[in-house]
């Protein structure tokens, strides 16, 4: 098995609790594992990303070779749309919520950034937001997209699981739950448009 991941957002959107809670679960699963992250000026607001890359075999680089990414992860949509050239054209896949964060002030009209994604041929866009709102809180929006993604990173839903119960432990039954469920809803929400 072998995944190579952008994952790319805001400042405080969850980019690097999703980096960590697959990083985590692939641990458990046994996998290699190797990341690489860029904080956008280390504040909320700046652009993040984290290369993730995940093997059964040996891994020698941290960084995701353009054209090669199996998978976007973006919690905003207009970041989705920086890491395009990232994307293997051929098989890739990019999961990103439709939720824009608008940090600068010509943000692009929303459905222009849209219409730009939804000319891949391999993609989900899902309501983040809402979703999460839905379960309980607009705060594990970014928990939504995870399981929004979780059906092509190719481990158990059951690891995935334990590495939301083990991220989020210390923040108390309530909140693990609360992610359990927001996970669940993405993975739902994406298993209906395959």
């Amino acid at each position: 098995m072998k995944k190579d991941i952008i994952l790319g957002g805001v400042g405080g959107q969850g980019i690097l609790t999703i980096a960590a809670t697959i990083g985590t679960a692939a641990l458990m699963e046994g996998l290699q594992l190797k990341q690489s992250e860029v904080h956008g000026m280390s504040q909320r607001g700046g652009d993040v990303q984290a290369h993730l890359r995940l093997s059964s075999d040996p891994i020698y680089s941290d960084l995701v070779a353009e054209g090669s990414a199996d998978l976007i992860i973006s919690v905003e949509p207009l970041e989705a749309l920086r890491y395009f050239k990232m994307l293997n054209k051929d098989t890739g896949w990019l999961i990103t919520s439709m939720n824009p964060f608008r940090n600068i002030s010509n943000y692009p009209d929303l459905e222009e950034v849209l219409q730009e994604i939804w000319k891949l041929p391999r993609y989900i866009t899902i309501d983040a937001e809402k979703t999460a709102k839905d379960q309980g809180s607009i705060k594990a929006a970014n928990i939504v997209v995870l399981g929004a993604a979780s059906p092509f990173l190719g481990m158990k839903t059951e690891t995935f699981e334990k590495a939301i119960t083990q991220m989020f432990q210390k923040k108390g039954d309530d909140i693990v739950k609360l992610n359990l469920k927001a996970f669940h809803a993405g993975r739902e929400y994406t298993k209906t448009k395959m």
